[in-house]
């Protein structure tokens, strides 16, 4: 995580910042508010609905300014380089999910064929092995990154459990889930829009192929 200097907006104290950072990443919290949360309510970087805690927009301008590096500077051309790697690993990880939940002609995925499941479990571990070198380069740029292999591997390690959730719910820290953290962690650090992520995942992707 970046230095707290949160620039047009109130100063943020360093326990606020860190809050704000964490759920703009997660993209809520659910469960009733605990008291880490009432603060951030009560300075409208946080709304609760329902059973969730939500980002407001002025959350998400916060945590863009805090986590954002340096443009032009070296930093943020050593972590381009990493997120550019990262991304077709990222289309990866999308379809071994894809494939957990969904058979190819379309019907949900019962588990009943193991033969399959493994298949995928096999697509699974070698986006595990592609994505720790880019990790690894992440965690020499990016100050508290690696925080994502370890809750990688721990998501990884629950899975092969026996507890399928672990791999793409939503409601646990699931390695869909904690993969799904860093890409944001990554585009609010070098400030990349979802439209311009994406149009570069698909070149990046179909230059891969060939």
């Amino acid at each position: 995580m970046q230095p707290a200097a949160v620039a047009g907006t109130d100063a943020l104290d360093e326990s606020l910042t860190e809050a704000v950072v964490d759920l703009v990443l997660r993209g809520m919290w659910r469960g009733r508010p605990e008291s880490e949360h009432r603060p951030l309510v009560e300075a409208g970087l946080a709304m609760v609905k329902g059973p969730m805690v939500l980002p407001t927009e002025r959350a998400r301008t916060a945590a863009a300014q805090i986590l954002r590096i340096a443009p032009g500077s070296a930093e943020e051309q050593r972590i381009t380089a990493v997120y550019e790697a990262f991304l077709p690993v990222n289309r990866r990880i999308r379809e071994v999910c894809t494939a957990w939940q969904c058979r190819p002609d379309g019907t949900a995925n019962d588990h009943s064929d193991s033969v399959y499941d493994a298949e995928v479990r096999e697509s699974l571990e070698d986006v595990h092995e592609a994505i720790q070198p880019v990790l690894r380069r992440l965690e020499r740029e990016l100050a508290g990154s690696g925080r994502y292999m370890t809750a990688l591997e721990e998501a990884l390690d629950r899975f092969d459990e026996g507890a399928v959730e672990w791999l793409a719910s939503p409601l646990c820290d699931s390695y869909h889930t904690v993969w799904m953290r860093l890409h944001q962690e990554l585009l609010l650090v070098l400030g990349v829009s979802r439209a311009e992520d994406e149009a570069l995942e698909e070149e990046l992707v179909r230059r891969s192929r060939g």
